[in-house]
């Protein structure tokens, strides 16, 4: 009776191991017969990019594709996010897939044809918009994933549920958005996501790589202002003034005491980093008032409350010292948790992601002080975020232009191993459910 049981046993494993064996396969076919279009997709939407909650062309773009390919499509999530549904032929879970879809106010300096050309006000100031995180790629990406998994819909063991996010930068000040918004309203329900992945493109990761990290990968981030608040005078005069740029520019290096001081980095990172100064309209004028802007990043809880203290207590007090006063807001107008990927769920897919890109090119990483609102689905249900290499091979990561900066560069020809990455993941853990 044992012996008849192990039989079935392997019988059962042998057929599943076979199923994701042909099912990979057409992951991988497909997803090579439409390289050219995700690439295509993706220059066009860098061409036209659009800040945080103003992502209607972007999301146009996406639901007429996911329509055309028999998707149910769902618009104006959380403003102008977009939602897939993707019913496969077989029962079984439900999982997410997520691109987030905004740009940022960066005006690009590098030389391609489909650079952007876009101009907007943002804070009042007329800047360039341009994709310079990557998130046009993730859209390009995830939508070629809906065309692969779509082909391939009968085999499918669940369903898949294609979430394209608006305003993953944060949302303007004073609104609501991104993934915070879109869990409010939802998102996850309807049907029930089981578990979620998602990827970033990195521009000093090598083409073909993946990298991955159990536990907190990205961090949490506060961001925050600093008011201070002084006495104006004629700058020909200081001493009938309290200078709030003085007092200024003692908070932001006796801030920087916190990481070096007050945190134990032996065991997590961390970062305070002013921004943004502003003060003043004149060489020959002392202001009243300074405003700053700056970002807080941490691994934990208390660190996150620790950081929280001493950058008001250190604002306030060294204002207090050189007469003038500091009000702090933190978050002053975002706020995210830390990237947490679920520590069993990627020891699950960490074989899935290997035999997609190879052994040898999926690698752990270190921890990012970077922050990522996908951590607002990883609040609610499991969820693993990866990183897809876009530096060309053989470049070098230390000179290689990073994030958010306007000579941003990514190599296109890692986004087919993006595509490959995501259908499989959500293939092979439905696969594994069974």
């Amino acid at each position: 009776m044992k012996r008849i049981y192990f039989v079935l046993l392997v019988m059962i494993s042998s057929n599943v191991l076979a199923q994701k064996s042909n099912l990979r396969t057409e992951v991988s076919k497909k997803a090579l017969s439409i390289e050219k279009k995700v690439i295509d997709w993706r220059r066009d939407l860098h061409e036209h990019p659009e800040l945080g909650n103003t992502e209607v062309r972007t999301a146009g773009i996406v639901a007429k594709h996911l329509a055309s390919l028999g998707i149910e499509v769902q618009t104006g999530v959380a403003k102008t996010g977009v939602v897939g549904i993707l019913k496969g032929g077989k029962p079984g879970p439900v999982v997410a897939l997520r691109a987030d879809m905004d740009g940022l106010p960066v005006t690009e300096r590098v030389a391609l044809p489909f650079a952007s050309k876009v101009k907007t006000t943002y804070n009042g100031q007329e800047v360039g918009v341009m994709h310079a995180c990557g998130h046009d790629t993730h859209v390009a990406i995830l939508m070629g994933v809906a065309e692969v998994l779509a082909s391939i819909k009968k085999d499918i063991p669940g369903t898949v549920k294609f979430i394209f996010q608006p305003a993953e930068e944060g949302a303007p000040h004073g609104e609501e958005g991104g993934a915070e918004l879109m869990v409010k309203e939802g998102v996850l329900e309807n049907p029930k996501v089981e578990v979620i992945f998602g990827l970033h493109i990195n521009s000093q990761t090598s083409v073909g790589d993946i990298t991955y990290r159990p536990g907190g990968i990205m961090a949490a981030v506060n961001d925050l202002k600093i008011t201070v608040t002084g006495r104006q005078a004629h700058g020909a005069y200081p001493w009938s003034s309290v200078d709030p740029v003085v007092i200024s520019a003692q908070i932001v290096n006796n801030l920087q005491t916190i990481v070096s001081r007050n945190l134990n980095v032996t065991e997590n990172p961390g970062v305070v980093t002013i921004g943004a100064i502003n003060g003043g309209v004149r060489s020959n004028i002392i202001p009243e008032k300074v405003e700053m802007l700056g970002t807080i990043r941490n691994f934990t809880k208390e660190d996150e409350a620790m950081f929280i203290e001493r950058v008001t207590t250190i604002a306030t007090k060294t204002a207090e010292a050189g007469g003038g006063k500091a009000e702090v807001k933190i978050p002053y107008s975002n706020h995210y948790p830390v990237t947490f990927n679920d520590i069993p769920l990627t020891e699950k897919m960490l074989p899935s992601l290997q035999a997609t890109a190879g052994a040898d090119h999926v690698r752990l990483k270190p921890p990012v002080t970077g922050a990522e609102d996908f951590s607002f689905y990883q609040e609610k249900v499991p969820g693993l975020f990866i990183f897809l290499g876009g530096m060309p091979k053989g470049g070098d990561p230390l000179k290689a232009p990073s994030h958010h900066t306007p000579d941003f560069f990514i190599d296109e020809s890692g986004f087919t191993l993006g595509v490959k990455a995501l259908s499989n993941l959500a293939l092979d853990y439905m696969n594994l459910k069974k």
